[in-house]
């Protein structure tokens, strides 16, 4: 088989880089290692910068998100036992955040690459990557029980952080930073009202909360526990009553609890692998960094890299230029460490480390009071929280 991109994974990234280069007359063939049906079983965050609800709009894969989702001006920091609102718009201009989640994004870009015949190639086996070093790369993949061959002119590896794309870059091209956090998200998905119309981000003796939601039926919660846990041992009412320890009265006493749709823990980390190009091999999204999900980044960074890597690929094939391509790398990491720097600080101030001794939390408590009355603090943490400019 011939295209010109070779995307390998089928999950949001990959499949909005596929729908992006549709748009720009690219022919892209997208190889994803399970089925649809897996694809989206996977539960993700859902809070979406205005930069990528932008891609999708330019994508065309947005008509439904306009529909159903849910956009929040501002969010809550509670500590101490008092909430705190913070106020997106009024810090930054009118700017805000949607929330529409991973499963629902993932779910419209692959009816619309379904609706478009575009070919994506489902329960591939044995993928692996060859001569991207050179001007001819090309995909390898088993497919019922046959070995079979895509030559290509770039590959992008949209395929996380366990995939085979930066698994196929030579280690010592590739220097890699990393923060293993001692502490993990306990996470609930419940059909319930949400305990309020916007997120509450949680700081507390106990450790982090989180109420968020996915619609105004469904909820998602989080704790803070060990990563020596076993979710087995969370049964709903024991979670149930731990979110309301860490919860103000008011609005421990709002809570809608219900049974669990899914339940899971998910550990933290910070990492990030330099550089994201390596000849005609692109990396993007988790297949090159990893954020703990406090800051909700993880899904808009990908955002962004398919931004700039759509571009790049658009310039290249338009404008016979290769300048883009060359820059991509760069432009990518500025923000990526940007949006780390940020999840690191949202993390960090937000949970109980097991080594926090009285001085650290007593710190973390001032440098939460100071943010809540300071107008160039709540400024920075909006203008970071609604995405910084591509």
């Amino acid at each position: 088989m011939r295209t010109q991109v070779a995307i390998i994974g089928a999950g949001p990234s990959g499949l909005l880089l596929g729908q992006l280069l549709h748009k720009y007359g690219i022919d892209a063939v997208i190889v994803e290692r399970k089925d649809p049906d897996y694809v989206l079983s996977r539960i993700r965050a859902g809070v979406l910068e205005q930069g990528m609800v932008d891609l999708l709009d330019e994508a065309g894969v947005s008509a439904r998100l306009h529909q159903e989702a849910l956009v929040h001006g501002g969010f809550e920091i509670a500590f101490a036992g008092q909430r705190h609102p913070i106020d997106l718009r009024g810090a930054t201009g009118g700017k805000s955040v949607t929330v529409y989640g991973q499963t629902e994004v993932t779910r419209d870009l692959m009816e619309a690459r379904s609706a478009a015949g575009l070919t994506t190639i489902y329960d591939a086996a044995d993928v692996s990557l060859h001569d991207f070093e050179g001007a001819h790369p090309k995909v390898r993949y088993v497919k019922d029980g046959t070995t079979r061959e895509i030559v290509c002119d770039f590959i992008a590896g949209c395929d996380g952080f366990h995939g085979i794309s930066r698994q196929s870059v030579p280690a010592s091209a590739v220097q890699s930073f990393e923060r293993v956090y001692p502490f993990g998200w306990l996470g609930l998905l419940s059909d319930t009202p949400p305990v309020s119309p916007e997120l509450i981000y949680v700081n507390h003796d106990r450790g982090f909360a989180l109420c968020s939601m996915r619609s105004m039926h469904r909820s998602r919660y989080y704790v803070q526990c060990p990563l020596t846990d076993d979710v087995a041992d969370w049964s709903d009412d024991r979670f149930w009553d731990e979110l309301k320890s860490r919860l103000d009265p008011e609005t421990a006493g709002k809570l809608v609890t219900g049974p669990s749709i899914e339940k899971s823990i998910a550990p933290l980390r910070s990492f990030v692998a330099e550089p994201m190009r390596f000849g005609r091999l692109f990396l993007a999204g988790d297949a090159a960094h990893i954020v703990p999900p406090t800051g909700a980044k993880g899904l808009n960074l990908a955002a962004s890299d398919v931004y700039y890597l759509s571009r790049a690929m658009r310039e290249y094939y338009a404008e016979k230029s290769e300048a883009g391509i060359d820059a991509y790398s760069a432009s990518a990491l500025r923000r990526v460490w940007k949006a780390e720097r940020f999840s690191w600080w949202m993390t960090s101030q937000l949970h109980r480390f097991p080594d926090s001794d009285a001085f650290s939390q007593r710190i973390q408590t001032a440098e939460l009071d100071y943010l809540v009355n300071s107008k160039a603090a709540i400024t920075s943490l909006a203008e970071n929280y609604v995405g910084l400019p591509y």
